[in-house]
């Protein structure tokens, strides 16, 4: 009986073992588990085998405040807010996200940190610029009618450029007609970008979509190609840009992390942001 008491004990404090174990990994103890796109340089890229960029430094300082490990995990892009929004196996999206309504009803966004204008890239003197706005060359939608246009699959890019091929008045979700519509511009979707730039040299598109920063960086790392911004025609007013604001996005309910994010992008202001942009498109002084 002694014997059978013993194992009992033992059994039960086996257990308990176990559940102070688990207990250890609360939400409390756990890193922040980051979903990102590791090719949207320089927020995201591989340095080697490590997830490096602008949104990494920013989480990485949101893990200090916190007192939490950080890790980072390399998944599709169309995948990250969905994942985000269940917050099952990650607690932040930070992928140089744009703020959209749709988004929004999915997940918590920061403040923005970020505005960005939507560029074109094109192989080099094959288009004519349409206008400057200051320093700013610019090309017009109008342009692209009848191009072929590659873009990363869910970004941005991929919802102005399918919108404006395939926006029309009887859609209800619409309304109007996009700028290309009924011109035979197609829309081609890439993984990311650099494969869509790729696909020009293979003849698969004549153009690339994509934003500002992320196109001056592939332009500056892929000889023969050239970049403007890409601007709507104001008709009787002056032409405007295709412009959007990042943010990072977490699950909704996650008051004390979202606090943090923001409190991070309040300190690096402006001038701090731009500061990560460049050292990590190496033009830092």
């Amino acid at each position: 009986m002694k014997k059978l008491i013993k194992i009992a004990a033992l059994s039960l404090a086996l257990v308990l073992l176990l559940c102070s174990c688990g207990n250890s990994g609360d939400e409390e103890n756990q890193d922040i588990s980051v979903y990102t796109n590791a090719y949207f340089a320089p927020f995201e890229y591989y340095d080697g085998t490590e997830i490096v960029g602008v949104d990494v430094d920013i989480m990485n300082m949101v893990g200090e405040k916190l007192g939490k490990g950080v890790t980072y995990t390399n998944v599709d892009f169309a995948s990250i807010i969905d994942n985000v929004s269940t917050g099952k196996l990650c607690d932040v999206g930070a992928a140089g996200i744009t703020i959209t309504e749709a988004r929004q009803e999915l997940v918590d966004f920061s403040d923005p940190y970020f505005t960005s204008v939507q560029y074109v890239i094109y192989p080099a003197s094959s288009m004519e610029i349409d206008g400057t706005d200051g320093d700013v060359n610019y090309i017009l939608w109008d342009s692209l009618a009848g191009k072929k246009i590659g873009v990363q699959m869910d970004t941005t890019g991929d919802i102005y450029v399918d919108g404006e091929i395939n926006a029309t008045e009887e859609d209800e979700n619409y309304g109007y007609n996009g700028v290309l519509y009924g011109t035979g511009a197609e829309l081609v979707r890439y993984d990311n970008a650099q494969l869509a730039v790729d696909a020009i040299n293979a003849g698969g598109v004549d153009v690339v979509v994509v934003d500002y920063i992320p196109a001056s960086y592939i332009v500056d790392k892929n000889s023969g190609f050239e970049c403007a911004a890409l601007y709507y025609d104001g008709g009787d007013e002056a032409d405007y840009p295709t412009e959007e604001q990042y943010a990072i996005c977490v699950t909704e309910g996650q008051d004390e992390l979202l606090e943090a994010i923001n409190q991070v992008l309040s300190e690096l202001g402006e001038d701090g942001i731009n500061d990560l942009v460049m050292k990590h498109m190496g033009l830092e002084e």
